[in-house]
């Protein structure tokens, strides 16, 4: 008995006369492979050598990558401070493990939550009574992680050997089902842009497309069609098309003009593009696809990216961290959270403009504004909340002593 006889045995489908050339649909999604109506098997593999797909992706995941991640107190006045001496801060901000760097760790994890039925995994590695030591990423392609969601509380298996769920990051898919994935859900339109793509390519890869028909007058036998075939492709044929032809006197060419259909395919290539953003809640701008007019600022269509595409899972990303890295006490005490302070950063004037009216504020002191802003480190005499405009206490402090000296003398 075959492997998917014994499968379906045991799952108690019934079982018909199929092929590997005609699988059924419950074997496909078995192994994370969807069939579309436009006849294209979709999985997470072949969904990244769709353009578009690949594009979303990673413009989602590499934000994710590059943001820092941060272990924070909680103050009692409500706000908080980075915790550079918890264990856990170096872990997440720098080093998850000794051969992958926390950016690249946490790219490839949001990837694999867009892409991967079920989200993407990371194997917790406790020492000293239970402490997080290392966060090591299970690759999709070779640890396969099985999720079972009948009961309340979801049971894991790695690799066929059952794992408590509290020593595996689970980072969800942003799927409605999670069996599915996101691109199980939107098979349809991915297949749609890998039909366009391959139509494409196979229109263009050799010169496919006739420009026109070359006809031949009188008795034509079969070895004077393929003569005159072999003749026209080694002038014009693959990368010799445009070369000049040379046609016998007993031939005549009628060059063809583009139908209804043809001038439709790059309406339809656009259009596929469109679809593959929704899925995502990518910005269409955010796919190169720059064709059309933006009614709103660069700004503000990055603000819709960082509220619609990329918060919600980095929220995820990070009450997942939270839930099975921190204690129950230290989740009163700590959070974790990435910091987006980047994506609201304008120009430099703006940026500046920003800050300096904040500081009036009392909002922030000069050198909180410095280290948002600019990086910069503290100086003396920057933590005081005062407005530079109105205050004249300040005006004779430190910050201006050697100017209120030299006025003096």
């Amino acid at each position: 008995m075959s492997i998917a006889s014994r499968l379906k045995s045991i799952l108690g489908i019934e079982t018909k006369a199929a092929g590997i050339s005609a699988p059924e649909p419950w074997l496909l999604d078995l192994f994370g492979a969807s069939t579309t109506l436009a006849g294209v098997t979709v999985t997470p593999n072949t969904a990244m050598t769709c353009a578009p797909v690949a594009c979303a992706v990673r413009s989602i995941s590499e934000a994710a990558g590059s943001l820092p991640l941060h272990v924070y107190k909680k103050l009692p006045d409500g706000g908080k401070e980075k915790a550079t001496d918890h264990p856990l801060y170096k872990l997440l901000h720098e080093t998850p493990n000794s051969w992958a760097p926390a950016a690249l760790f946490r790219t490839q994890l949001m990837a694999d939550a867009l892409l991967q039925p079920h989200g993407s995994f990371a194997l917790i590695n406790r020492v000293d009574g239970g402490k997080p030591a290392e966060l090591i990423r299970l690759d999709p392609q070779t640890q396969s992680v099985a999720v079972d969601t009948s009961d309340v509380e979801p049971t894991y298996k790695l690799n066929g050997r059952e794992i408590d769920g509290a020593d595996l990051i689970h980072i969800p898919t942003p799927a409605y089902d999670a069996r599915k994935g996101l691109v199980g859900e939107g098979r349809n339109a991915i297949a749609l842009a890998l039909v366009l793509e391959r139509h494409a390519s196979r229109l263009f890869g050799n010169a496919a497309r006739p420009s026109g028909v070359l006809s031949l007058k009188g008795t034509v036998t079969e070895a004077t069609l393929t003569n005159a075939k072999a003749a026209w492709q080694a002038s014009q044929g693959g990368d010799r098309s445009g070369g000049t032809a040379v046609l016998p006197t007993d031939a005549a060419w009628q060059p063809l003009t583009f139908n209804s259909v043809d001038s439709q395919f790059l309406e339809m290539r656009t259009y596929a593009v469109a679809e593959i953003a929704r899925l995502f809640r990518v910005p269409l701008h955010m796919l190169m696809q720059v064709d059309r007019a933006q009614p709103r600022s660069i700004e503000s269509i990055g603000q819709e990216f960082l509220s619609q595409a990329l918060l919600p899972r980095l929220k995820a990303f990070e009450q997942e961290l939270e839930l099975k890295l921190l204690t129950p006490e230290e989740r009163d005490q700590y959070c974790i959270e990435f910091n987006v302070d980047g994506f609201s950063r304008a120009d430099l004037l703006a940026r500046a403009q920003a800050l300096s009216v904040a500081v009036s504020a009392r909002i922030l002191n000069p050198n909180e504004a410095r280290e948002l802003g600019f990086g910069k480190p503290a100086y003396e005499g920057g933590d005081v909340f005062e407005n530079f405009n109105t205050s004249s206490a300040h005006a004779g402090g430190k910050l201006n002593s050697n100017t209120n000296e030299q006025e003096a003398a």
